[in-house]
């Protein structure tokens, strides 16, 4: 007798780890299998990531989690994919990948942002698009390898995302999900559609930039080529992905006003929900995975990716821990506001709200009396900065925060969590699963194939942990550590900005 369909796949490709989650509908996470992913930063500001591996990272983790499954393969009714947003991925016109993707954390397109700035009227863009003219859009990162590499350039034949490339290893089709789109730059939010004269903004062909996709709905299936590389069964669904942040998002049941998730992966993202579409400048704007919600956002550029680049210049292991853990417990000595030292994380330049890509990482304050906590603690703290800064700008906006959650590995440390908690001054409510992106994403496979019929059931999957309450005895120095970070980076502005 054949084995009941009750499973479902969420595959996330992040910046930092592919993770691929089993969940058996309605409440059961069965397996769980991951693999790490490098970042490359070869200049200033540049990030870069190669498809190969999250390709390879995907074989590897799907047949893990295969193998794993009870009931085997037979047991799985779909697969949906999520992902950073918006990264580049260039094929050629034989499929093959020109360049390592642009990820959407990097910084090298400000003059192309600029040269943009000029051509067209910022507010009516902002109004058609639901998003401002910053490094974030698609069409500057690709005026950018139009000036720098036009070989590439002259070659590209497909434009997408990084869980739209995996969608097309797995389906054999081309496609981009409607908010790689959105955030692109190449939807107009009035037709839902992308727009031929915003595509041409970016120098390439329409036909470059696939169908759009809506998240729940069927894309495609698996390929007799995928199944035998991955184990997944062949005419498996797939379905259309997700942004990793809006997945989150829906894995920590942010779907009513004044919920926040503060998530903390290789990026870190703010998330709210909204009835409205409320273009702002200042952040990003993406829809919400429950249809005819939207999801306005904020996203800084370095999160955990630049707590993992530090721990690599002065973390220590033997090998039973990883140097994060240790240098938490150093951090955790430190009183807080780290004896005077700040940090401006802005190591990728910066992205929302500030849309700086010419900023940089820095340390302020630094003695020859500091060590590796406080410098470890500064970078802690400087993160929750910027999310305060998020904070600030959401509820300018009509967001005003009632709740705040957190997701994603970082909230693994409680070092990090208590300082979030003081830094913002409310209580932080974690999440059991801090693998939301794989969560929600398995969701979406789960109301696509009919396995869940209600947004909301997966509450059931996403179960809170601990709720951070903040320490009132600390606020009066994160107020002063905030206003410090703000003044700095005003102060900084003109030197960051010198050649």
């Amino acid at each position: 007798m054949p084995a009941r369909k009750t499973t479902v796949i969420g595959l996330d490709i992040g910046t930092t780890s592919t993770i691929a989650i089993a969940v058996r509908v309605p409440d059961e996470i069965s397996h769980m299998a991951s693999r790490p992913v490098r970042l490359s930063s070869p200049r200033p500001g540049w990030a870069e990531e190669d498809p190969a591996e999250w390709w390879e990272n995907t074989r590897a983790v799907l047949r893990e989690t295969i193998a794993a499954l009870p009931d085997g393969p037979d047991s799985l009714a779909g697969i949906c994919v999520t992902g950073m947003l918006p990264a580049v991925v260039l094929l050629d016109a034989d499929g093959s990948v020109l360049r390592p993707s642009i990820q959407q954390s990097d910084g090298r397109c400000g003059a192309e942002v600029e040269e943009l700035r000029r051509e067209i009227d910022e507010a009516a863009f902002l109004k058609r698009t639901g998003n401002g003219v910053n490094q974030q859009l698609v069409a500057a990162k690709l005026r950018w390898i139009a000036k720098h590499e036009p070989d590439v350039f002259a070659r590209i034949a497909t434009v997408f995302g990084s869980y739209d490339y995996v969608n097309w290893r797995l389906t054999g089709r081309r496609a981009v999900e409607q908010n790689w789109a959105l955030e692109a730059g190449f939807t107009d939010v009035a037709t839902d559609r992308i727009a031929d004269d915003l595509v041409a903004l970016a120098g390439i062909p329409r036909d470059a930039v696939p169908d759009r996709t809506v998240t729940h709905e069927e894309m495609g299936r698996v390929s007799a080529e995928a199944a035998a590389a991955t184990g997944l069964p062949e005419g498996l669904p797939v379905f259309g992905g997700a942004a990793d942040h809006i997945a989150s998002a829906l894995a920590a049941g942010i779907a009513s006003p004044g919920d926040i998730l503060l998530k903390f992966g290789g990026a870190g993202d703010i998330v709210v929900a909204a009835d409205k579409a409320k273009p702002d400048a200042r952040l990003y704007l993406d829809y919400h995975l429950v249809p005819g919600l939207y999801a306005p956002n904020g996203c800084m550029a370095a999160s955990g990716s630049a707590l993992n680049w530090l721990a690599g210049l002065i973390g220590e292991t033997d090998g039973a821990e990883r140097p994060h853990v240790q240098l938490d417990q150093l951090a955790a000595a430190v009183a807080a506001g780290s004896d005077g030292v700040l940090c401006l994380p802005y190591f990728l330049g910066e992205k929302t709200p500030i849309h700086d890509p010419l900023a940089r990482g820095t340390f302020i304050g630094l003695s020859l009396g500091h060590g590796k906590g406080h410098v470890w603690r500064a970078l802690l703290e400087g993160i929750a900065y910027g999310f305060r800064h998020h904070v600030d700008v959401l509820a300018d906006m009509g967001h005003a925060p009632r709740r705040f959650f957190a997701s994603d590995g970082g909230t693994k440390s409680r070092v990090w969590m208590q300082i979030m908690a003081d830094v913002v001054g409310a209580p932080v409510q974690l999440l059991d699963n801090p693998y939301g992106s794989s969560v929600g994403a398995a969701w979406v496979a789960a109301m696509g194939t009919g396995l869940a019929s209600d947004w909301n059931g997966i509450s059931s999957l996403a179960t809170r942990g601990a709720l951070i309450e903040p320490n009132p005895a600390n606020r009066t120095v994160y107020d002063r550590g905030y206003a410090r970070y703000q003044a700095s980076y005003e102060a900084l502005k003109p030197v960051f900005a010198m050649p």
